[in-house]
Formats: C-alpha cells, structure tokens, sequence
C-alpha cells in the first residue's frame, strides 16, 4: 500500500512539473518601432582641408570657439607659391611693356612701317611719272620696268609690315591676356595660405600643431554650428523601407540615463553602406537636452504605427512566425503590429483561446 502511494505521488509530482505554460490573448495598446543606434553630431558639420601643402605655421583658434564665415582658423607656410607670385608677377610686367611700353616691340613695328610708307609713296611717284613719260614714247623700257618693280616692291612690303604688326599686336595681347590670368591665379594660392571657415558656427577640433607638415588630403579642422545638432540613426536594412519623413522617433543618450527626448525624422540617406550594411536617417530633436557634445552616442526607436486595444500575444509564443499552439492543436493567425516583445493578432483566434508555449 505503502509502495503505491509513493508511485502515484512520483507520476503527479512530474505531471506538474512538466505542465506547459499558457495565456489568453489581452488587448492593450501596441505601438510598431525600428530600432537604431544613435550618434549625435552638429549641424553642418564638416572637415576643413588645406588648399595647399606646406607647414603649420599658426592656429589661429583654439577648440570650442566661435566662428564667423570667413573667419580665418589656421595659417600655412609655404614659399613655393609666393615666388611663383613674384615670377607671375615679373612676367606681366614685361607682357604690358612688350604690348603698350616705350620699349615695346610694336614701336620698332611702326617705325618699319612709317619707313615702308614713305618708300613706297616716293616709288609709287616715280612709277606713274615715268609711266606718264612711257606712254609718250620719253624714256626707256628700261627705266619704266625698274620704276614699276621697285613701286610693287615697296608696297609689298608694305603690306607685309602692316600685317606682321597685326599678328604681333594679337599675339602681345594674348601674352598680356595669359600672364594677367596667371599672376591672377598666384594671387590666389597665396591667400590660401589661411585656411577659413565656410560656416558660421563653431570649432569642435584641430588635428594639426604649429610646425607639422601640411598636406592636402588630411583636414586640418572639424567645423560645425554652434547651436544647432541632428541625430545620426543607423538603421537596418530590413527596416529601411518602414520610414518617412517626420515619423515620430524617442532617442535615449548614455549620458542622459533614462531620460527620453522626442524628436523627428527629417532625412532619410538613398545609399547604403556596405560595410556596416545599414542606411543612415538624420532626426532633429523637438526639445533638445541643455548640453549637447559631438559623438554623444545613444538608442532610438521610430515609431512606425500605433494601435489602441489591439489583441496581442506575447512573441515567444508564435510558432513559425504565424502560427500557435492550442488545445485544439496547431492555429495558424493573421499578424497585425509587432514591436519587441508582442505582437497583434488580426484573425484566427480569440479573447478566450487558451494559447500554449512551444517547448523549447
């Protein structure tokens, strides 16, 4: 008798042991998010690059200070571009002495057609008196061919001068032209020499101290607004397709605990970055925190839809994504919203189905 009590205590202690966990669907109110890691990051934010290479010679400003557009940050040394300047320089001096100075080369021009001129004039009267002359029959054949040669001479020469000074006038001009460009463009790298700000806002870093070497593919300076700071969220790929401009979106920052601030989505970037295999959304905030810092890292869930008195399930439940456990054996449902932990039930079972949990 003894015996048998232990044996049905053992057969009921294990019955109850092994008993699967069951709900009923509960309708509450359900709201549907993507997730992302948040950073973030002044508005505007961008890295000066030198225009030129050469050597650090002053920051001009410190981190942390505030800017104005055109307000000059940092100053390069370099005396490669300067001399440039000068021999730019040198040489428009001698392209507007060649074209309009005392010494230039269209005076000797004029002066050789001055002289053409007046040869060909005092040949040209002796070709057409001794022409006169011939065709009285007064004088040789001789002396008339040796007046109209010297007279065609002369005035080819003439024309040949004219035109030589049209070429070479041309020619001094486009020098002229040239060598104002080029002293133009050294003038310009000169004042690259200073590096200045595109932006009103302020300076968040200076990657570079006086006497390091400068070059044109490393920045010299971070930049951005002063007062004005966006959200960075990355977002999965799968989840991309969910967003819209200025969905609702709750950001939580490390350095805020707890603390949850509202803000909106206000950009959505096209392309994907393949090595994280994540698009990126910018959010600005509705009411920001009192002090923000660039990097200040965090998390944000955007609201994609809400429901009040939705019927839900606990998600560990679902069984194959769209099917549950009952009584009655396996329910196949119809998925509404879903969030990280529930998910709605459009059709299939009730209030007051009895929902068993899938053994693990």
């Amino acid at each position: 008798m003894r015996q048998f009590f232990w044996i049905n205590f053992l057969f009921l202690f294990i019955s109850c042991g092994s008993q699967q966990e069951t709900i009923f669907p509960t309708k509450k109110h359900l709201t549907e998010s993507v997730y992302a890691s948040v950073t973030v990051q002044p508005d505007s934010l961008y890295q000066a690059y030198a225009p030129v290479g050469g050597i650090l010679d002053l920051n001009l400003l410190e981190e942390g200070d505030k800017v104005m557009k055109g307000t000059p940050i940092v100053q390069i040394v370099n005396n490669t571009p300067k001399l440039n300047s000068d021999n730019a320089r040198l040489a428009l001096e001698l392209a507007k002495a060649n074209y309009n100075g005392s010494s230039a080369v269209l005076s000797s021009l004029e002066d050789e057609i001055q002289s053409a001129t007046l040869s060909f004039k005092n040949d040209s009267m002796n070709y057409f008196r001794q022409k006169r002359l011939w065709d009285q029959n007064i004088g040789s054949k001789v002396q008339f061919e040796n007046r109209k040669l010297a007279y065609e001479i002369s005035g080819n020469n003439l024309k040949q001068l004219k035109n030589k000074y049209v070429q070479t006038r041309n020619e001094l001009s486009t020098q002229l032209k040239q060598a104002l460009n080029n002293y133009s463009t050294s003038k310009i790298s000169t004042q690259d020499f200073t590096l200045k700000s595109k932006i009103n806002g302020k300076v968040y870093a200076l990657y570079k101290n006086p006497g390091e070497i400068v070059s044109t593919m490393e920045p010299l300076a971070a930049v951005g607004s002063g007062s004005d700071f966006v959200i960075e969220l990355l977002i999965d790929e799968v989840d991309i397709v969910k967003l819209n401009l200025g969905q609702k979106a709750l950001i939580t920052l490390d350095a805020y605990g707890d603390e949850v601030f509202d803000a909106k989505i206000s950009k959505i970037y096209p392309k994907k970055d393949e090595r994280s295999q994540t698009f990126m959304a910018e959010a600005t905030f509705d009411d920001p925190p009192k002090a923000l810092y660039p990097g200040l890292a965090g998390e944000g869930n955007i609201i994609i839809r809400q429901k009040e008195s939705a019927l839900t399930i606990p998600k560990e439940f679902l069984i194959d994504g769209n099917k549950v456990m009952t009584h009655d054996g396996l329910v196949e449902v119809v998925i509404g919203l879903r969030n990280m932990d529930s998910v709605e039930i459009l059709d299939g079972i009730g209030e007051s189905t009895e929902i068993l949990k899938p053994e693990e």
